[in-house]
C-alpha cells in the first residue's frame, strides 16, 4: 500500500492553481518487490487527478476527494469537473488502460453541507489474485 500527500495542499494564483505535497515517483520508489518481480501496489490518493500519471504497476487506486460529486447534476457535474480539474472522473469504478480506480462518495461533504443525487457511502473492496500465481479456490 502506498499513500500520497494532498495534491491540492497549497493554493496560489487563481482558484485553479495548486501546489501539492504528493510525490508519486518517490512513494512508488519505496515499494519492495516480491519473489516474482513487481509486487502489486494499491495507491491511496485523496484526489483522483493523479490517476492519469499512475503507472500500470499500480493495481488499484482508491480516492474520494470529489465526494462522488456530492451534488450530482447529470452532464453538468462531469463537465464542471473536467473544466476545473482536467478530469471527468468524479465517482465509481474507473477502468482506463488496464488500470483501476475507485472514487468513493464518502460520508461527509465539502464547502456546502449538501448532497443531491449522491448519497453518502462506505465502500467495501474485496481483493483477489488472477493469473498463473492465483490459488485455485
Amino acid at each position: 500500500m502506498v499513500g500520497l500527500g494532498d495534491q491540492m495542499a497549497h493554493r496560489y494564483g487563481g482558484y485553479r492553481h495548486f501546489k501539492g505535497v504528493d510525490d508519486l515517483d518517490g512513494a512508488l520508489g519505496q515499494v519492495r518487490n516480491d519473489e516474482h518481480g513487481d509486487a502489486p501496489v494499491i495507491l491511496l490518493a485523496h484526489e483522483p487527478f493523479i490517476f492519469r500519471r499512475v503507472p500500470a504497476r499500480v493495481s488499484l487506486t482508491l480516492c474520494g476527494h470529489t465526494h462522488g460529486g456530492q451534488v450530482n447534476l447529470p452532464i453538468i457535474s462531469s463537465a464542471y469537473a473536467k473544466s476545473r480539474y482536467g478530469t471527468d472522473h468524479i465517482y465509481g469504478h474507473i477502468l482506463e488502460d488496464g488500470r483501476h480506480m475507485i472514487i468513493s462518495a464518502g460520508l461527509g461533504t465539502s464547502i456546502a453541507p449538501v448532497r443531491f443525487m449522491r448519497p453518502p457511502e462506505v465502500v467495501e473492496v474485496s481483493l483477489g489474485r488472477t493469473g498463473a500465481n492465483a490459488p485455485n479456490v
